[in-house]
């Protein structure tokens, strides 16, 4: 048996695939303790750890350690000189006509910065060395009183000479051996001193929750009696064992939608789609992703809070559009959706847990388009009459009626969403009628359809189990390992062999660091340079693939060329000087097979009933709607309006769509004409 158990804003999802059948759980989040609710999932499951052979788990533990400021105390060391870097950060401001506006608050404060009196130059040599009586006596005073739980360590130009960190790190485990350390060279060893400063303090600033929240979760799971392999799924789209994650937690920072697109990615390819848009809502937000060729585009660095992160994560853009969403007017009387939600606790108002603000859920659910007896496949009880009560003083002040207003907050929610979607695809030289919309999450499929016209995009894919797929994704993903190194080379007639000495010693650095985690399967390597013409302030990923074989010079500069044309809309001459500014590659080993597997639960995926029509409101318009199950779905294309019922969420067919199910069991949507 293996099973995925993905830790969501609001709900824990949870599947169990055993002997190629598939069952799923789906359970309020418990944001205090998400170890809980990831137990509750295997209790409503009804798993016996002991016949488990393969446990994945993605949760928002690291995301909300940062969020909320509750991460470890982390001292940070750093060269003389350097300690107002936290506060400076770059000199841009991301709301240029905000006259309040303040950057992000640093995760560490000026006062727990201990300056180290050291200096590297930007070519590795020595400029001051560590006098290492004095470093001793620095690091006793500063750790002395214990009110640590983290050190992090970031000297300048660290990334090409490593020796005055690691030196700092051993005396600091010489003085406090149970303290967890993190040095730059370790975490991301890439030029930009702020970045790379960042990454490296939120790094140790989320380690003690990571750490405490496994140790826990695995005490727990060994108490119940599983022995099996225990893999943590990080932002990249790949896998790691828990015993490793525990001392690289940064990677970890975006599981939750990286499983998802992954997923996505898996299933949708089983129906014969590779170049797809994924669209992942929740509880709490939206996340939208692009993919070509089956292959997600990853970003050498992410933000959170504002804060930069220097590791590759799965290029995915969130906006505040999930079901928790909360409708409000703004200064101006105009109607607002997000990026305010309810969340898990208390969550929307017709939850009955004390919330009272209207969000997108009770919208739905005065709306019709969910129905309030088959939430969650009737496990969850929910109260339209509530919702409706929710959504009156906003309908008092924009003088309109409940149905009306709903249908209103449901579109906004949905402008929110195709604005994403054009960040991913438009605005990146991406047409997104070329592609097919994948939604997932308990509300993707609400809106999918909806969301594709807008955009001129003809077919959604369905997964089957759409609302856990993040869950499904955990399962299907790889081993996943990335090294980089900044080391700035002018690509000339003698590029070629330092590339490729370049790379193979980080393969072998990839390798190193795989077996020593415990990972003894065959590994592939991806080859990734980060290039920019000289002169240029920012450099483009170009992918050289998997084969260095016979790799050219030429090779390198066409593919640099197009990868330019791609983001800037414009390339250089033939001859204009180029430079690759960093060296990067993943290594990946296959976990195991991910089975084709059929839906577990029978009764909801083959029920078949008798005509079912409900009043829904499309276009603050009465529309006359049939309501279906799932499983009643054949192979011949229904026409909409259909309201489809899959147990962990519910897909909507508008009027000129066409709905039938697949060979792969997915649901496939187009467009009339």
């Amino acid at each position: 048996m293996r099973i995925g158990i993905e830790v969501g804003g609001t709900f824990t999802d949870l599947i169990e695939i055993r002997d190629g059948v598939a069952r799923v759980a789906k359970v309020p989040s418990t944001p205090d303790a998400p170890d809980r609710g990831a137990v509750n999932a295997i209790d409503a499951a009804q798993i016996d750890l002991k016949d488990v052979t393969d446990l994945v788990h993605g949760s928002t533990v690291a995301t909300n350690a940062v969020l909320e400021r509750k991460g470890g105390r982390v001292c940070v060391f750093v060269t003389r000189g350097t300690r107002d870097l936290f506060a400076l950060q770059r000199h841009d401001r991301r709301a240029i006509y905000d006259l309040n506006y303040a950057k992000p608050e640093p995760i560490v404060s000026r006062q727990d910065i201990c300056e180290i009196d050291e200096r590297i130059a930007a070519d590795g040599s020595v400029v001051e060395a560590l006098e290492l009586e004095r470093l001793n006596a620095q690091v006793a005073a500063f750790l002395g009183d214990g009110r640590f739980d983290a050190v992090a360590i970031c000297f300048l130009h660290s990334y090409t000479n490593p020796d005055h960190e690691l030196k700092v790190a051993d005396a600091v485990r010489r003085h406090a051996p149970d303290m967890p350390v993190t040095c730059s060279c370790e975490v991301s060893r890439e030029f930009r001193e702020y970045e790379r400063a960042s990454t490296t303090a939120l790094a140790a600033f989320v380690q003690p929750a990571i750490e405490g929240y496994l140790d826990r979760f695995s005490k727990t799971l060994k108490a119940r009696g599983f022995n099996g392999r225990f893999s943590i799924m990080q932002s990249n789209g790949g896998r790691m064992p828990a015993a490793a994650m525990s001392k690289n937690a940064i990677s970890a920072l975006f599981s939750g939608p990286a499983a998802g697109v992954v997923g996505a990615v898996g299933l949708a390819g089983r129906s014969g789609f590779s170049d797809i848009i994924t669209l992942d809502m929740g509880g709490t937000s939206t996340d939208v992703s692009l993919v070509i060729d089956g292959a997600p585009d990853l970003a050498p660095q992410t933000e959170i809070d504002g804060l930069p992160v220097r590791t590759p994560v799965i290029d995915i853009v969130t906006v505040g559009a999930g079901g928790g969403s909360i409708a409000w007017l703004d200064d101006g009387g105009l109607l607002r959706v997000g990026p305010q939600s309810a969340g898990a606790d208390p969550g929307p108002a017709s939850y009955l847990r004390g919330g009272t603000e209207a969000t997108v859920t009770d919208a739905h659910l005065v709306r019709g388009t969910l129905q309030a007896g088959s939430f969650l496949g009737g496990q969850m009880k929910v109260d339209a009459s509530v919702a409706k009560t929710a959504l009156e003083p906003l309908c008092e002040l924009l003088e309109i009626s409940p149905a009306e207003l709903a249908d209103s907050v449901i579109r906004i929610a949905e402008s929110n969403i195709v604005r994403a979607i054009q960040q991913v695809s438009t605005e990146r030289g991406r047409d997104p009628r070329d592609f097919a919309l994948v939604p997932f999450g308990g509300a993707g499929p609400l809106h999918a359809a909806r969301v594709a016209e807008e955009l001129g995009i003809g077919t959604v894919v369905v997964p089957t189990n759409a609302g856990v797929l993040s869950a499904a994704g955990l399962l299907m993903s790889d081993y996943v390992h990335y090294r980089a190194r900044t080391e700035r080379t002018r690509l000339d007639a003698n590029a070629v062999q330092t590339v490729l000495d370049q790379l193979y010693a980080l393969r072998q650095e990839a390798t190193d660091y795989l077996r020593s985690a415990g990972v003894s399967e065959a590994l592939s390597f991806h080859h990734i340079l980060e290039m920019r013409y000289v002169g240029q302030a920012f450099e483009v990923s170009v992918a050289l693939g998997d084969d260095l074989e016979g790799l050219t010079g030429d090779m390198i500069a066409d593919a640099f060329s197009q990868a330019h044309h791609r983001v800037f809309e414009f390339s250089k001459p033939p001859g204009d000087p180029v430079e690759i500014v960093s060296f990067r590659i993943g290594a990946r080993a296959m976990a195991n097979e991910f089975p084709i597997y059929q839906d577990g639960d029978a009764d909801r995926a083959n029920q078949a009933s008798d005509p079912v029509f409900i009043d829904i409101v499309e276009g603050g318009e009465p529309l006359r709607c049939r309501l279906m199950a799932r499983g009643a779905i054949a192979d011949a294309e229904m026409a909409g309006p259909l309201l489809i019922e899959d147990g962990t969420s519910t897909i909507y067919v508008p009027p000129f769509w066409q709905a039938r199910r697949d060979e792969a069991d997915s649901l496939i949507l187009r467009r009339e004409g």
